[in-house]
C-alpha cells in the first residue's frame, strides 16, 4: 500500500497535482469556519435544527458543517449542482445547446461551462436570499438592516462562487473531480464527529451496542458494494481488421470495450439529493409551500421514494450523456472494427445500447437501494440523525470519490511503469 504512496510523491508531475488539490481542499476547510458577519451562527444553527435529521442537517453534511457555523461557505456548492442539472437537461431539450455541446468542440464546451457558471450565481441569489430573510424571520441576525442583510448575501454568494471556482481548478490542475473532491471532504470531516456522537450514546444508554454494531456492518456491506459495483464491467470483444497503408499493416489484434455497470458514478446520488434539496429549502423560506415539507420532507416514505426514482433516473440520463452507442459504433467502423458475430455500424450500436441498458439496470438499483437502506437501518435500530448521513449517501458518494480520485493516481502511475494502488 505504502509503495504506490512513494512512488506518486517520486513523480514531479504527479506531486504538484496532489499538493495543488490537497491546498484547495485545505483552503476550503479554512474557509468553512470563517463566519458570515451580523449573524449570530449558534442561535440560527438551533433554528434551523440542523442536528435533528432535517433537510438542513443534510445541507450542512454536504458543506462541511459550513451551515451549521453559517460561514461564507454555507451553501457549499449545491447551486453549481442544481444549475449543471437544468443545462444537461436543457441540452437534451434545447437543439441549439445539443448542437453546441456535440459540435461545437472545445468553444461550445466553454459556452455550455460559463452559462453553468450564470446559472449557478442565479440559483446562489435566491437561496442566499432564502437563507437571509429565514435568519431574519428567527430574529439572528445582529441588526437586521437593509445594508446588512445585502451584506450576507452577497457573502453567501461570493463564497459559493469561490467554491466553484476552486472545484475547477482542482479538475484543471489537480487530480480529481474538483466539485466531487469539496463534497467528499465536506463528508469525511463530519464522520468522526458522528461517530463519536453514537460512542457517546452507546456510553450514555441512549444506544444499545447491538444497533451501533449491526450499523457499523451495514457501513462496511455499502463500502464493499459500492467498490464491487464500480468496478464492475461488462467487456464487449472488437476484432480489428487487417489493412495495408503504404508498407505497413495495421489492424488485426483483439481487444474490447469495457462497459462499466455504473458508468455514471456517484452522479446519480448527488444529483438525485440535489434536485430533492433544492425545492425542500425553499419550502421552509415560503410560508405557502410548508405543506410541502411535511408531505415529501426529509426521511419520510415519500421522499425516500423518490430519492430512489430519481437516482435511477439520473443514472440513466447520465450515462445516456457520457457513453453514446452510434458513436462509439460509427467510430470502430471507420477503423475497421467489429464485434464478433455482428455487421458494423448500426447493429454494432444497437447491441451496444442493448448490453448497457440492462447493465445501468444492476447499477441503477443498487445505487437507489443503498441511497434508502439506512433510513430503513435507521428506524431499526434508532441510531441518531448524524450517523443516518454517515451511513447512506455520504458513504456511496466518498468512496466513490475516492475510487475515482485513486484511478486517476492509478493511471499516472501506470504511464510512467510504477505499480499502482489497484491490483
Amino acid at each position: 500500500m505504502f509503495e504506490p504512496v512513494r512512488n506518486a510523491i517520486k513523480i514531479p508531475e504527479l506531486r504538484r497535482k496532489i499538493l495543488y488539490s490537497l491546498a484547495m481542499l485545505v483552503l476550503f476547510r479554512v474557509g468553512s469556519y470563517v463566519p458570515v458577519p451580523g449573524v449570530d451562527s449558534a442561535a440560527l444553527a438551533r433554528q434551523l435544527g440542523v442536528d435533528r435529521g432535517n433537510i438542513f442537517g443534510f445541507l450542512d453534511l454536504f458543506a462541511g458543517g459550513a451551515l451549521s457555523r453559517f460561514s461564507v461557505f454555507a451553501m457549499g456548492v449545491s447551486p453549481y449542482i442544481t444549475s449543471s442539472i437544468i443545462l444537461q437537461l436543457l441540452t437534451i431539450v434545447i437543439p441549439q445547446l445539443e448542437e453546441l455541446a456535440k459540435e461545437g468542440g472545445v468553444e461550445g464546451r466553454r459556452k455550455i461551462a460559463n452559462y453553468t457558471r450564470y446559472g449557478a450565481v442565479v440559483l446562489g441569489l435566491i437561496q442566499a436570499f432564502g437563507i437571509t430573510m429565514l435568519a431574519r424571520n428567527y430574529n439572528v441576525l445582529v441588526t437586521g438592516g437593509t445594508f446588512d442583510m445585502v451584506l450576507i448575501v452577497i457573502t453567501l454568494v461570493a463564497g459559493t462562487t469561490l467554491l466553484m471556482w476552486m472545484g475547477e481548478k482542482i479538475s484543471e490542475n489537480g487530480i480529481g473531480n474538483g466539485i466531487s473532491l469539496i463534497i467528499f471532504v465536506g463528508i469525511v470531516a463530519s464522520m468522526p464527529f458522528e461517530l463519536l456522537q453514537a460512542i457517546q450514546g452507546v456510553i450514555r444508554g441512549v444506544i444499545s451496542p447491538l444497533s451501533l454494531l449491526v450499523f457499523l456492518v451495514l457501513a462496511v456491506a455499502v463500502v464493499a458494494g459500492v467498490v464491487m459495483i464500480q468496478q464492475g464491467q461488462r467487456r464487449i470483444p472488437v476484432q480489428y481488421a487487417k489493412r495495408v497503408v503504404g508498407r505497413r499493416m495495421y489492424g488485426g489484434q483483439s481487444t474490447h470495450i469495457p462497459l462499466s455497470v455504473n458508468q455514471a458514478g456517484v452522479i446519480p446520488v448527488i444529483f438525485a439529493s440535489s434536485v430533492l434539496a433544492f425545492p425542500l429549502t425553499l419550502a421552509q423560506f415560503i410560508p405557502a409551500l410548508e405543506g410541502l415539507s411535511r408531505v415529501v420532507g426529509y426521511g419520510t416514505v415519500v421522499y425516500n421514494i423518490l430519492y430512489a426514482l430519481l437516482t435511477m433516473f439520473f443514472t440513466y440520463f447520465y450515462t445516456a450523456v457520457t457513453f453514446d452507442p452510434r458513436e462509439v459504433a460509427d467510430n470502430m467502423k471507420k477503423w475497421g472494427g467489429f464485434v464478433p458475430g455482428l455487421r458494423p455500424g448500426r447493429p454494432t450500436a444497437q447491441y451496444l445500447d442493448r448490453i448497457l441498458t440492462r447493465i445501468t439496470l444492476v447499477g441503477a438499483v443498487f445505487l437507489a437501494v443503498m441511497a434508502v437502506l439506512p433510513y430503513i437501518m435507521a428506524g431499526i435500530t434508532r441510531m441518531p440523525p448524524g450517523m443516518l448521513y454517515f451511513g447512506g449517501t455520504s458513504v456511496l458518494i466518498a468512496v466513490g470519490v475516492a475510487l475515482d480520485t485513486v484511478k486517476q493516481i492509478e493511471a499516472h502511475l501506470l504511464m510512467r511503469h510504477y505499480e499502482g494502488f489497484l491490483k
